[in-house]
């Protein structure tokens, strides 16, 4: 039976639908999302002043330099009068006002957050950071931006005023998809001293949702394996990341030639983002390699003990125009649960799903190697990780050793095939190889 066109058109956009909500999903972190809440505060004669506040629930996904864009149509003829913490990128046609002229009469404004150092007289508090939010799993306090904006011709009662349409996120680059604004609740606050509860004349809320697909075509990252039992090194895949219309430079020189040909002056190129000087972060420029990530991530399988076994874990920055500040790096592993020590990154467990504790959340200490710096003698970290064995699972056969999934910034990064993984020399049991790890080790402790 033939279905009509009409028939088969709607299937095919349910369908594409699903496969976007399905993208969508993160099954390491289900909950997560970007809260836009909207607290209106007082009531002016033409509109309100309302306190904005982006709240980042995303466990290990935070939003780097140059910061978040929230954008959104109004629903009436709205003006935005003054903002204090954040700015709109445009003023727009605003020749209708003679007397004082508002701050932005766009009707689908765009607004970004201001730089640190303002005038105190434009902050408040959770402002100014250059939009930049930390991950919630990774930094609580730092996972909250705020802004307060003026709005005119805009209705005075919970009746007239309507909420914005159309909301949009980047953070800083595409993958968000926001939804409608809903009036929820309103906030109650609660004083400084804690014995008074203020409360919001309205409050609405709009949910954002990161799909990597929706952000880029390509992964951003891949995997690369070896092991102190297997001389094989297991490369990231060719072309992981995408290898058509990609410039790539083969050294540091290299891209200054490139980018001097292309009107720039040297790898360190600068632009002006949003009133400010910032590094080029809208065309990367890659150092040339088969896999053409951004990011490499490297797992190998160290020491072997006769209670622990050791893994050491390197990131590698492969883009000659971008430092990853604030970087997070996500493991999945069955013996993860079982972590004695991590030698030179912090950690924190990630449990999605009640008891089941097999990803951890790793980022580099503060002032120390959090930041990953662009590609070249200093463009890569790294850590060692020491766990303990369970008896009943541990084993080095069939690439149980190396994680099932690897996700950097939160995006998860291509991994190799699963019949390319470093395997156990046949004439090498697992036993024996547990007590060559012991002799190895001991020697490299002597010569320490």
């Amino acid at each position: 039976m033939e279905l009509p066109h009409a028939a088969l058109a709607l299937i095919v956009a349910a369908a594409a639908t699903l496969s976007v909500a399905a993208v969508a999903y993160d099954p390491l972190d289900p909950n997560g999302n970007i809260t836009i809440k909207w607290d209106v505060l007082s009531w002016t004669p033409d509109g309100y002043v309302a306190t904005v506040t982006i709240n980042n629930f995303q466990t290990y996904r935070q939003i780097m330099a140059p910061g978040w864009t929230v954008g959104w149509t109004w629903a009436k003829r709205e003006v935005i009068w003054s903002m204090v913490g954040a700015q709109a990128t445009e003023q727009g046609d605003c020749s209708k006002f003679k007397a004082n002229l508002p701050h932005s009469c766009k009707r689908t404004p765009a607004v970004v957050d201001l730089l640190p150092g303002v005038p105190y007289n434009q902050q408040i508090a959770n402002c100014c950071r250059g939009g930049v939010v930390s991950a919630y799993g990774q930094d609580p306090s730092g996972a909250v931006s705020s802004f307060q904006v003026s709005v005119g011709q805009a209705g005075t009662t919970n009746r007239t005023v309507k909420v914005p349409k159309n909301f949009t996120l980047l953070g800083p680059g595409p993958g968000y998809t926001c939804g409608p604004a809903k009036v929820v609740p309103s906030t109650v606050f609660l004083t400084a001293d804690h014995r008074r509860k203020t409360q919001a004349l309205m409050t609405w809320n709009v949910t954002c949702t990161y799909s990597q697909h929706l952000a880029s075509k390509y992964p951003t990252c891949c995997v690369s394996f070896s092991s102190f039992y297997n001389d094989t090194i297991v490369p990231c895949a060719k072309c992981a990341c995408g290898c058509e219309h990609k410039t790539c430079a083969r050294s540091e020189p290299d891209s200054k030639r490139l980018m001097s040909a292309s009107g720039k002056s040297s790898a360190h190129a600068v632009t002006a983002v949003r009133g400010h000087v910032n590094r080029q972060s809208a065309a990367p420029l890659l150092q040339c390699t088969t896999h053409m990530c951004p990011v490499r991530v490297h797992w190998h399988v160290k020491l072997n003990y006769h209670d622990y076994w050791r893994a050491k874990v390197t990131v590698t920055n492969f883009n000659y125009r971008t430092n990853y500040t604030g970087w997070t790096l996500v493991a999945q592993h069955p013996n993860l649960d079982n972590i004695t020590e991590v030698f030179s990154f912090d950690y924190k467990p990630v449990v999605s799903y009640g008891s089941i504790n097999d990803t951890a959340l790793f980022y580099g200490m503060k002032f120390f190697n959090d930041q990953l710096m662009e590609a070249g003698p200093y463009g890569n970290v790294q850590s060692e990780v020491l766990m303990r064995k369970d008896a009943s699972t541990f084993t080095f056969r069939q690439g149980w050793a190396f994680p099932r999934k690897i996700y950097f910034n939160g995006d998860e990064c291509r991994m190799p095939p699963p019949d390319s993984y470093p395997y156990l020399p046949n004439s090498a049991p697992a036993s024996l190889v547990s007590s060559a790890s012991v002799v190895v080790a001991f020697l490299v402790l002597l010569m320490a």
